[in-house]
């Protein structure tokens, strides 16, 4: 889909339509502008990858190219001067004034395409990602923009990769580089010739695609991507399904192992106006996609509405406190109500299940108990493994430093005690966000 668009400004209306008629075919688009002000309405429009610019304007030609090289800063395409002049000074001050190449006239039909293809091929080289091979955001917003140009139906696709900067400090640079080759591979073996695919940061990813493929599009990604992400860790955090980042007296929340999120937009029932909505609308969509656990999609649809249709909730900022040393529980309830959270004690552990019947709290603060009997280990992996409808964070504290047996029970933050109230209540509001986003 990497429809390259040449922009020639030539008021010689016969030469300028023999020059389309040489370069244009199914992967070059050709346009043309009589005059100067006309072309700089569809440099706007369609941001050319090469502009050939006759001196047979009403305008001088260096001024123009020097404007052209102005105006085309961000975009940067190959500049062709067009002259029957073949005199050495006026080839230096064209190119001087900014221009790429000097085509004296009349030229020979095939050297002119070669050399036309040349620069293009040559200008497009410069945003290529040497990771992977794919075309860097400059070009991947270019495309973007044009299809919404266009008349045909469509649909964006923003992919990523959750959680890489973490697999980054685990397991270094090569290691990641290798998992972005990968997926990259994996997303081109999805596409076919009209989809395009390209990058807009390390790890995102942008394909555009036509309507009808695109959910298939993401599904196959998501299924490809679990299935080989295993491959990418140790044999141990594979089959743990999550990953530590610190020592055993550090507080240490799960780390998950990478996982895709994709978000889609089209065209088919919202009509895009500019660039800037379109990406607005896909980073929006895509966000929804990464608040999900795992690998998932989201397909932004048409949504029905009507007056008084939503209504607001007030965010759950419910705290279950199981602590058994009554003078830190007393402290955290203490604590917990000045900062604004409804807090309920459990006293005993055999508590916690009574509690949870009636009240939805956000998070659980749940210590592990005698160090001989651990009742609150049991009784985290019955919440989390037993409870499938609970969505509490569990912040597990102990005395007890093996984070593994911790996490492994399902906490969700493992906190070695003793413990700052200061850090304890950082994690609270940062699990009480997650909760109600």
């Amino acid at each position: 889909m990497l429809d390259k668009v040449i922009l020639i400004i030539d008021k010689r209306k016969e030469q300028s339509v023999k020059y389309k008629k040489i370069l244009e075919n199914s992967d070059m688009t050709v346009i043309i502008a009589a005059d100067f002000a006309q072309a700089l309405n569809k440099m706007n429009a369609f941001e050319p990858d090469l502009i050939m610019i006759s001196d047979s304007l009403d305008f001088d030609i260096k001024e123009a190219i020097k404007q052209i090289r102005v105006l085309t800063y961000n975009t940067r395409p190959a500049i062709i001067a067009l002259s029957k002049s073949n005199h050495i000074q006026d080839k230096i001050d064209i190119l001087d004034s900014g221009a790429d190449d000097f085509l004296s006239e009349p030229i020979n039909n095939d050297e002119f395409k070669a050399r036309i293809t040349a620069h293009l091929r040559r200008n497009l080289e410069n945003y290529f990602s040497e990771k992977t091979m794919l075309f860097t955001s400059k070009i991947s917003y270019k495309m973007l923009k044009r299809v919404l140009n266009n008349n045909s139906e469509w649909a964006a696709l923003l992919i990523d990769i959750d959680n890489l900067e973490f697999y980054k400090e685990i397991y270094g640079e090569l290691a990641t580089d290798k998992l972005l080759q990968t997926y990259s591979a994996i997303i081109k073996s999805a596409l076919d010739s009209n989809d395009y695919l390209g990058q807009i940061a390390e790890d995102d990813f942008v394909v555009i695609t036509n309507y009808e493929k695109a959910e298939k599009i993401a599904n196959y990604l998501v299924y490809a991507f679990d299935t080989v992400v295993s491959k990418f860790y140790s044999e141990t955090d594979a089959k743990r399904g999550f990953v530590f980042m610190h020592g055993d007296d550090e507080a240490e929340d799960k780390v998950n192992l990478v996982s895709t999120s994709i978000g889609i937009i089209s065209n088919k029932y919202k009509k895009y106006t500019d660039l800037k909505q379109a990406i607005s609308s896909l980073i929006s969509t895509h966000k929804l996609a990464k608040y999900n656990i795992g690998s998932s999609y989201v397909f932004e649809r048409p949504k029905i509405s009507a007056d008084n249709a939503i209504e607001e909730k007030e965010p759950n900022k419910n705290i279950l406190i199981a602590e058994p040393d009554e003078a830190l529980s007393i402290l955290l309830e203490a604590t917990a109500r000045l900062q604004g959270y409804k807090v309920k004690v459990a006293t005993e552990f055999e508590d916690v299940y009574e509690i949870l019947k009636d009240y939805n709290p956000a998070v659980i603060i749940l210590d592990a108990g005698n160090t001989e009997t651990l009742k609150g280990l049991e009784v985290c992996k019955k919440l989390k493994y037993e409870n499938k409808s609970l969505k509490s964070n569990i912040i597990f504290t102990t005395t007890v430093h093996d984070k593994e047996m911790v996490l492994n029970a399902g906490a969700d933050l493992y906190l070695p005690k003793p413990y700052e109230l200061s850090v304890m209540f950082g994690w609270i509001k940062k699990f009480n966000e997650e909760y109600n986003t």
